[in-house]
Protein backbone atom coordinates (compact mmCIF):
# COMPACT_ATOMS: atom_id res chain seq x y z
CA UNK A 1 0.00 0.00 0.00
CA UNK A 2 1.39 3.38 -1.01
CA UNK A 3 1.08 6.50 1.15
CA UNK A 4 -0.01 9.52 -0.87
CA UNK A 5 -0.11 13.13 0.31
CA UNK A 6 -3.17 14.95 -1.00
CA UNK A 7 -1.41 18.25 -1.62
CA UNK A 8 1.87 20.03 -0.98
CA UNK A 9 2.03 21.90 2.32
CA UNK A 10 2.37 25.58 1.40
CA UNK A 11 1.00 27.48 4.39
CA UNK A 12 -1.08 30.59 3.79
CA UNK A 13 -1.82 32.26 7.10
CA UNK A 14 -3.59 29.63 9.19
CA UNK A 15 -4.33 27.41 6.17
CA UNK A 16 -2.08 24.55 5.03
CA UNK A 17 -2.19 25.70 1.39
CA UNK A 18 -4.24 27.95 -0.93
CA UNK A 19 -7.89 26.90 -1.16
CA UNK A 20 -7.75 25.76 -4.79
CA UNK A 21 -4.81 23.46 -3.99
CA UNK A 22 -6.46 22.04 -0.89
CA UNK A 23 -9.74 21.39 -2.70
CA UNK A 24 -8.10 19.84 -5.75
CA UNK A 25 -5.80 17.77 -3.56
CA UNK A 26 -8.76 16.36 -1.66
CA UNK A 27 -10.68 15.61 -4.86
CA UNK A 28 -7.69 13.98 -6.55
CA UNK A 29 -7.09 11.70 -3.57
CA UNK A 30 -10.79 10.94 -2.97
CA UNK A 31 -11.39 10.02 -6.61
CA UNK A 32 -8.30 7.89 -7.23
CA UNK A 33 -9.37 4.25 -7.69
CA UNK A 34 -6.19 2.95 -6.05
CA UNK A 35 -6.85 4.83 -2.80
CA UNK A 36 -9.30 3.26 -0.34
CA UNK A 37 -9.12 5.80 2.48
CA UNK A 38 -7.95 9.23 3.55
CA UNK A 39 -6.58 10.01 7.02
CA UNK A 40 -6.33 13.59 8.23
CA UNK A 41 -2.87 14.89 9.04
CA UNK A 42 -4.11 17.04 11.95
CA UNK A 43 -6.94 19.35 12.92
CA UNK A 44 -6.98 23.11 12.87
CA UNK A 45 -9.25 25.18 10.66
CA UNK A 46 -10.24 25.28 7.01
CA UNK A 47 -12.44 22.31 6.13
CA UNK A 48 -15.52 24.52 5.81
CA UNK A 49 -13.91 26.22 2.81
CA UNK A 50 -13.99 22.94 0.87
CA UNK A 51 -17.76 22.65 1.12
CA UNK A 52 -20.29 23.72 -1.47
CA UNK A 53 -23.36 22.26 -3.11
CA UNK A 54 -21.16 21.57 -6.17
CA UNK A 55 -18.69 19.36 -4.27
CA UNK A 56 -21.10 16.43 -4.19
CA UNK A 57 -21.10 16.11 -7.98
CA UNK A 58 -17.30 16.05 -8.10
CA UNK A 59 -16.96 12.97 -5.87
CA UNK A 60 -17.14 9.39 -7.12
CA UNK A 61 -17.35 6.29 -4.92
CA UNK A 62 -17.23 6.45 -1.13
CA UNK A 63 -13.88 6.26 0.65
CA UNK A 64 -12.86 5.83 4.29
CA UNK A 65 -12.37 9.33 5.69
CA UNK A 66 -10.72 9.15 9.13
CA UNK A 67 -10.24 12.07 11.49
CA UNK A 68 -11.91 14.39 13.97
CA UNK A 69 -11.86 18.03 15.10
CA UNK A 70 -11.99 20.30 12.01
CA UNK A 71 -12.73 17.28 9.78
CA UNK A 72 -16.11 16.87 11.50
CA UNK A 73 -17.74 19.37 9.16
CA UNK A 74 -16.44 17.53 6.09
CA UNK A 75 -17.65 14.22 7.52
CA UNK A 76 -21.10 15.68 8.16
CA UNK A 77 -21.21 17.02 4.61
CA UNK A 78 -20.26 13.61 3.19
CA UNK A 79 -23.02 11.95 5.24
CA UNK A 80 -25.76 14.47 4.57
CA UNK A 81 -25.03 15.12 0.89
CA UNK A 82 -23.45 11.85 -0.27
CA UNK A 83 -24.45 9.17 2.25
CA UNK A 84 -20.83 8.31 3.03
CA UNK A 85 -19.92 6.47 6.23
CA UNK A 86 -16.87 8.12 7.82
CA UNK A 87 -14.77 7.53 10.95
CA UNK A 88 -14.37 9.73 14.01
CA UNK A 89 -10.89 8.61 14.91
CA UNK A 90 -7.15 9.29 15.03
CA UNK A 91 -5.12 11.41 12.65
CA UNK A 92 -1.45 11.22 11.69
CA UNK A 93 -0.27 13.91 14.11
CA UNK A 94 -3.14 13.52 16.56
CA UNK A 95 -3.28 9.89 17.63
CA UNK A 96 -1.16 7.74 15.36
CA UNK A 97 2.12 9.47 16.23
CA UNK A 98 1.90 8.25 19.85
CA UNK A 99 1.18 4.68 18.84
CA UNK A 100 -1.44 2.02 19.61
CA UNK A 101 -3.05 1.91 23.05
CA UNK A 102 -0.79 4.67 24.39
CA UNK A 103 -1.60 7.96 26.10
CA UNK A 104 -2.57 10.45 23.37
CA UNK A 105 -2.37 7.55 20.96
CA UNK A 106 -5.17 5.47 19.51
CA UNK A 107 -7.18 2.45 20.55
CA UNK A 108 -5.99 -0.22 18.15
CA UNK A 109 -8.89 -2.65 18.56
CA UNK A 110 -11.63 -0.14 17.73
CA UNK A 111 -9.65 1.30 14.80
CA UNK A 112 -8.98 -2.08 13.18
CA UNK A 113 -12.57 -3.23 13.68
CA UNK A 114 -13.90 -0.03 12.16
CA UNK A 115 -11.81 -0.16 8.98
CA UNK A 116 -11.55 -3.96 8.54
CA UNK A 117 -14.76 -5.57 9.76
CA UNK A 118 -16.91 -6.38 6.72
CA UNK A 119 -19.07 -9.12 8.21
CA UNK A 120 -20.80 -8.32 11.48
CA UNK A 121 -21.12 -6.36 14.69
CA UNK A 122 -18.54 -5.52 17.33
CA UNK A 123 -18.39 -3.90 20.76
CA UNK A 124 -16.51 -0.83 21.97
CA UNK A 125 -16.03 -0.30 25.74
CA UNK A 126 -16.57 3.44 26.21
CA UNK A 127 -14.68 3.87 29.51
CA UNK A 128 -16.89 6.76 30.57
CA UNK A 129 -19.65 7.16 33.14
CA UNK A 130 -23.42 6.92 32.76
CA UNK A 131 -25.32 10.15 33.36
CA UNK A 132 -28.60 8.44 32.42
CA UNK A 133 -28.80 4.66 32.43
CA UNK A 134 -30.55 2.70 29.72
CA UNK A 135 -30.19 1.41 26.17
CA UNK A 136 -30.67 3.35 22.96
CA UNK A 137 -30.32 2.33 19.33
CA UNK A 138 -29.86 4.54 16.28
CA UNK A 139 -27.50 5.82 13.60
CA UNK A 140 -24.21 7.12 15.00
CA UNK A 141 -23.68 10.77 14.04
CA UNK A 142 -21.92 13.87 15.32
CA UNK A 143 -18.32 14.73 16.14
CA UNK A 144 -16.63 17.85 17.42
CA UNK A 145 -19.28 20.04 19.10
CA UNK A 146 -18.10 23.34 17.63
CA UNK A 147 -18.14 21.95 14.10
CA UNK A 148 -21.51 20.23 14.51
CA UNK A 149 -22.86 23.63 15.52
CA UNK A 150 -21.42 25.34 12.42
CA UNK A 151 -23.53 23.17 10.12
CA UNK A 152 -26.75 24.78 11.37
CA UNK A 153 -28.42 26.77 8.61
CA UNK A 154 -26.34 25.19 5.82
CA UNK A 155 -27.62 22.79 3.13
CA UNK A 156 -25.67 20.05 4.93
CA UNK A 157 -27.05 20.76 8.41
CA UNK A 158 -26.79 17.59 10.47
CA UNK A 159 -30.10 15.75 10.82
CA UNK A 160 -30.20 14.02 14.18
CA UNK A 161 -33.57 12.25 14.17
CA UNK A 162 -33.25 8.76 15.68
CA UNK A 163 -29.49 9.22 16.10
CA UNK A 164 -26.99 8.26 18.76
CA UNK A 165 -25.34 11.67 18.93
CA UNK A 166 -21.60 11.89 19.61
CA UNK A 167 -20.34 15.26 20.91
CA UNK A 168 -16.85 16.18 22.10
CA UNK A 169 -14.47 19.16 22.07
CA UNK A 170 -11.57 20.77 23.90
CA UNK A 171 -10.46 24.13 25.28
CA UNK A 172 -13.96 25.51 25.86
CA UNK A 173 -15.13 27.21 29.02
CA UNK A 174 -18.18 25.53 30.52
CA UNK A 175 -20.35 28.50 29.55
CA UNK A 176 -19.20 28.07 25.93
CA UNK A 177 -20.22 24.41 26.01
CA UNK A 178 -23.51 25.58 27.54
CA UNK A 179 -24.01 28.05 24.68
CA UNK A 180 -23.28 25.46 21.99
CA UNK A 181 -25.55 22.83 23.54
CA UNK A 182 -28.33 25.38 24.03
CA UNK A 183 -27.99 26.39 20.38
CA UNK A 184 -28.39 22.77 19.29
CA UNK A 185 -31.32 22.39 21.67
CA UNK A 186 -33.08 25.47 20.32
CA UNK A 187 -32.44 24.23 16.77
CA UNK A 188 -34.29 21.00 17.63
CA UNK A 189 -31.26 18.77 17.35
CA UNK A 190 -31.96 16.90 20.59
CA UNK A 191 -35.68 16.46 19.98
CA UNK A 192 -35.54 12.93 18.56
CA UNK A 193 -32.12 11.59 19.54
CA UNK A 194 -32.03 8.05 20.93
CA UNK A 195 -28.86 8.38 23.03
CA UNK A 196 -25.85 10.66 23.57
CA UNK A 197 -22.13 9.91 23.88
CA UNK A 198 -20.02 12.74 25.30
CA UNK A 199 -16.25 13.07 25.28
CA UNK A 200 -13.95 14.12 28.09
CA UNK A 201 -13.79 17.83 27.16
CA UNK A 202 -10.15 18.30 28.19
CA UNK A 203 -8.74 21.75 28.95
CA UNK A 204 -12.25 22.94 29.79
CA UNK A 205 -11.67 23.46 33.50
CA UNK A 206 -13.99 25.93 35.15
CA UNK A 207 -12.80 28.80 37.36
CA UNK A 208 -13.08 28.00 41.04
CA UNK A 209 -16.68 27.58 42.12
CA UNK A 210 -18.10 27.58 38.58
CA UNK A 211 -20.06 24.65 37.12
CA UNK A 212 -17.99 22.09 35.23
CA UNK A 213 -18.68 20.82 31.71
CA UNK A 214 -20.14 17.69 33.26
CA UNK A 215 -22.44 19.88 35.36
CA UNK A 216 -23.55 21.70 32.19
CA UNK A 217 -24.22 18.44 30.36
CA UNK A 218 -26.20 17.05 33.29
CA UNK A 219 -28.37 20.17 33.50
CA UNK A 220 -29.08 20.44 29.77
CA UNK A 221 -29.06 16.84 28.57
CA UNK A 222 -30.27 14.63 31.44
CA UNK A 223 -33.84 16.02 31.05
CA UNK A 224 -33.90 14.49 27.55
CA UNK A 225 -34.47 11.15 29.26
CA UNK A 226 -32.27 9.20 26.85
CA UNK A 227 -29.20 7.09 27.73
CA UNK A 228 -26.09 9.27 28.13
CA UNK A 229 -22.43 8.42 28.64
CA UNK A 230 -20.00 11.17 29.68
CA UNK A 231 -16.20 11.05 29.45
CA UNK A 232 -15.57 8.57 26.63
CA UNK A 233 -12.07 8.85 25.09
CA UNK A 234 -13.25 10.08 21.71
CA UNK A 235 -11.75 12.85 19.59
CA UNK A 236 -9.92 15.31 21.83
CA UNK A 237 -8.75 13.04 24.64
CA UNK A 238 -5.54 12.48 26.62
CA UNK A 239 -6.19 8.73 26.51
CA UNK A 240 -5.97 6.23 23.67
CA UNK A 241 -8.57 7.50 21.20
CA UNK A 242 -11.47 5.28 20.17
CA UNK A 243 -12.54 5.06 16.52
CA UNK A 244 -16.29 5.45 16.06
CA UNK A 245 -17.86 4.89 12.61
CA UNK A 246 -20.39 7.59 11.72
CA UNK A 247 -23.40 6.72 9.58
CA UNK A 248 -23.94 3.13 10.77
CA UNK A 249 -26.40 1.81 13.31
CA UNK A 250 -25.28 1.26 16.86
CA UNK A 251 -26.63 0.43 20.30
CA UNK A 252 -25.52 2.32 23.39
CA UNK A 253 -25.75 0.52 26.72
CA UNK A 254 -25.38 3.27 29.31
CA UNK A 255 -24.54 1.41 32.48
CA UNK A 256 -21.28 1.63 34.38
CA UNK A 257 -18.59 2.80 31.96
CA UNK A 258 -20.84 2.26 28.96
CA UNK A 259 -20.66 -0.02 25.95
CA UNK A 260 -21.31 0.77 22.28
CA UNK A 261 -22.23 -2.06 19.94
CA UNK A 262 -21.75 -1.35 16.24
CA UNK A 263 -24.58 -3.27 14.59
CA UNK A 264 -23.42 -3.27 10.96
CA UNK A 265 -20.10 -3.13 9.10
CA UNK A 266 -18.78 0.32 8.24
CA UNK A 267 -16.78 -0.92 5.21
CA UNK A 268 -17.26 -3.40 2.39
CA UNK A 269 -14.75 -5.57 0.60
Amino acid sequence: MQDVQAHELRPRGYFSAPLDERLQGFLNAANRPDISGLIGLRGGYGSTYLLSTELQAKLSEAKCIVGYSDLTVLQIYLWQMCGWVTFHGPMVQAGFEHGPDALRGYDQASFLQAVRNTEGSWEIPLRGAALVKGTGEGVLLGGCLTLVQTTLGTPWELETNDAILLLEDRGMRPYQVDRALMHLHQAGKFRSVRAVILGEFPECDAPGGSPSVRDVCERLLVPLGVPIIFGAPVGHTPRAMLTIPLGVRGRLAADGEGKLTILEPAVVE
